[in-house]
């Protein structure tokens, strides 16, 4: 007998079917019981009679097997239940549980959540998050191949950081010393050079900074593009913007039940997202709201107040920030004038998402900016080979994952919508 999903089990109205999965619910009614089964479809009732099949070992998470007539219950939404013949667990339950998941809601603290990780990832709610994740990542990649991107993997333990060596996590690498990436940045600009011109990858990146906040992780899922023959960066940006649409389109089509159960409306964005100088941002920051300490950037509480400054405005949930000065922008970033440069941030419900902008394509206008850091050129020998020998004009960007998972569903802390944190102090589980 084959294995059915309990989400099939309507099409099978009327035949002696076989379900395994894991105990959600226990609830007898004298001689009946009634079982509520989860597998990665969702939930069905299963009647059985304890005159025949003994329950009394059964705990909630214990895995079973189910083999039993499906009987409809409800023709409308076409909830059925299954009247079990047979009953087999398949794996024991051997201790109590830490985390009560057959709840609504998990009603536990951050800590307590990625402790039990494992078991708190069965929980209904928090199962749905990572399937909308998912969704998110193969919209992506799925809009990048339709405009012809190759997806790429590059590596990961790197010789230089493409940051100029600051927030690097340093490992032996035999006789050597190396680095984990923070970035596919160079590789992505290398192979638009190699003759790919538009590259895309998904991949883990990592940054060795010691701050500690709901928006901070040291290893974290980066979603990166690079594209060749462009004119700067309003190109990118458009670009973003036809992205994000089809990403929120996509996930809707397919994660429909999830959003459903994690009341989600995802935000409208129309023909273009605005956009604003971030010497202007500064500047609405300090005579609406008072911020007067803000020069070169904003800090994550100027972040969230200009984009309620923008929703008040333009009524959206998202908004550019153009024209970021040279000082706050890799060496690889293409000036604008003397002290701009063609960058911008994407910031989202008050947090930002997205960093990208055009490059430096020309070989001695890269190698001057990046001995005007205080780099040691050979450092990035490389890197700097193919522009050399004919690089077109180009730019990308880089949208976090979890930040973007996490504002989308309106989570405050980005660990919730992370499999498996890596943070200032979390190795594990």
């Amino acid at each position: 007998m084959e294995r059915i999903l309990s989400e099939n089990m309507y099409y099978h109205m009327g035949e002696r079917v076989k379900i395994q999965g894991w105990i959600h619910r226990i609830r007898k009614m004298g001689k009946i019981a009634f079982l509520i089964l989860r597998d990665r479809s969702g939930l069905v009732q299963c009647v059985v009679d304890t005159n025949t099949i003994d329950i009394k070992i059964l705990k909630l998470e214990c895995v079973v097997e189910l083999i039993g007539n499906v009987k409809e219950r409800n023709a409308e939404t076409k909830e059925c239940e299954l009247l079990v013949e047979t009953l087999t667990i398949i794996s024991k339950v051997t201790e109590d549980l830490p985390v009560e998941i057959n709840k609504e809601d998990l009603d536990v603290n951050i800590d307590t959540l990625l402790n039990n990780r494992v078991l708190t990832l069965r929980h209904l709610k928090t199962n749905a998050i990572f399937k909308i994740q998912a969704a998110i990542s193969q919209g992506f990649a799925e809009f990048l191949k339709k405009w012809d991107f190759t997806q790429v993997y590059s590596p990961k333990i790197v010789a230089e950081g493409t940051e100029g060596g600051t927030g690097l996590f340093e490992v032996k690498y035999f006789e050597k010393k190396a680095y984990l990436a923070q970035s596919p940045q160079f590789y992505k600009q290398m192979l638009v050079g190699a003759g790919y011109e538009r590259v895309f990858e998904i991949g883990h990146v990592y940054r060795a900074e010691e701050h500690n906040t709901i928006r901070h992780l040291n290893e974290y899922v980066s979603m990166d593009l690079e594209i060749g023959f462009i004119e700067d960066e309003l190109e990118i940006m458009e670009l973003e913007t036809r992205l994000l649409k089809y990403i929120f389109q996509y996930v809707t089509n397919r994660c429909t039940k999830e959003l459903i159960l994690l009341k989600v409306k995802f935000p409208e964005i129309g023909e273009e997202i605005p956009s604003m100088k971030l010497s202007e941002a500064i500047e609405i920051l300090k005579t609406e709201y008072g911020k007067t300490e803000l020069i070169n950037d904003l800090d994550p509480d100027g972040e969230k107040l200009i984009c309620e400054y923008v929703k008040k405005k333009y009524n959206s949930d998202f908004i550019f920030l153009t024209h970021y000065p040279r000082s706050k922008r890799p060496m690889y970033t293409m000036p604008q004038g003397k002290d701009s440069t063609h960058s911008f941030d994407l910031l989202f419900r008050g947090v930002e998402i997205t960093t990208g902008g055009q490059r430096i394509h020309n070989y001695e206008q890269l190698k001057e900016s990046i001995s005007s850091r205080g780099l040691n050129l050979d450092s990035f020998s490389g890197y700097l080979q193919v522009f050399k020998y004919g690089m077109p004009p180009h730019g990308g960007l880089a949208i976090g994952l979890e930040r973007l998972t996490s504002q989308l569903l309106g989570l405050r802390n980005v660990r919730e919508v992370t499999l498996f944190p890596r943070d200032r102090d979390r190795i594990t589980p």
